[in-house]
């Protein structure tokens, strides 16, 4: 295996997860409300699609692309109402009685599905691993051996990210109280909401 190159991808699939959108708020709501297995399971569903556009660009199937390029916009709607869906969700949602006993509130596998459709939301992510992994892997971008590891550093690079934020707030979820948890809930869900509207406003525009 070529460590460099997976070292590379890694830090890409790194620095796509970092910035805190609603994938991130819905990782930390999570962890706070359901314990970090949670809150990693879903940060994984955002790696695993990633991953899956990732695949998509980096084994140069231009067909697939094309096809989720014209998707775009109805991808984009369809990612603006189901955010904007999670965030009402999260406005209604009662307080768990304390951080410590609420881990078994969600399933970890409804948490990663959530997180992995509303990621593959955006298929103009394909279009920026296209141009990403010309630039580390050259010449040898399309090579087969090549497309594989920066498709693997990508997932493991965001998958590490989920892992620390989830063990990080982990941390203090133990301190925060019903009340406070309530509110925590109700400023999730409005910014949640307002991630859809900006959505949709972008759509319209």
């Amino acid at each position: 295996m070529d460590i460099g190159l997976f070292l590379k991808a890694a830090l890409i699939g790194l620095s796509i997860a970092a910035p805190v959108g609603p994938v991130g708020l819905l990782c930390i709501q999570r962890t706070i409300a359901h314990g970090p297995r949670i809150g990693f399971a879903s940060g994984l569903g955002a790696a695993t699609a990633d991953a899956a556009y990732g695949a998509v660009g980096a084994f140069g199937l231009a067909t697939v692309t094309n096809y989720f390029v014209t998707l775009t916009t109805p991808l984009a709607l369809f990612g603006a109402l189901f955010l904007g869906w999670m965030g009402i969700k999260l406005l209604r949602a009662a307080p768990p009685a304390g951080a410590a006993s609420a881990s078994n509130g969600i399933f970890a596998g409804k948490a990663f599905v959530s997180v992995f459709i509303l990621t593959l939301a955006n298929p103009m992510t394909i279009l920026s691993f296209i141009a990403v992994f010309a630039a580390i892997a050259g010449p040898a971008a399309n090579a087969p051996s090549a497309a594989g590891i920066m498709v693997l550093g990508v997932f493991c690079g965001s998958a590490f990210w989920w892992l620390l934020l989830a063990c990080g707030v982990a941390t203090v979820r133990h301190k925060i109280e019903p009340g406070a948890m309530a509110l925590i809930n109700r400023i999730g869900g409005c910014i949640l909401l307002g991630f859809a509207g900006w959505q949709l406003v972008r759509i319209a525009g």
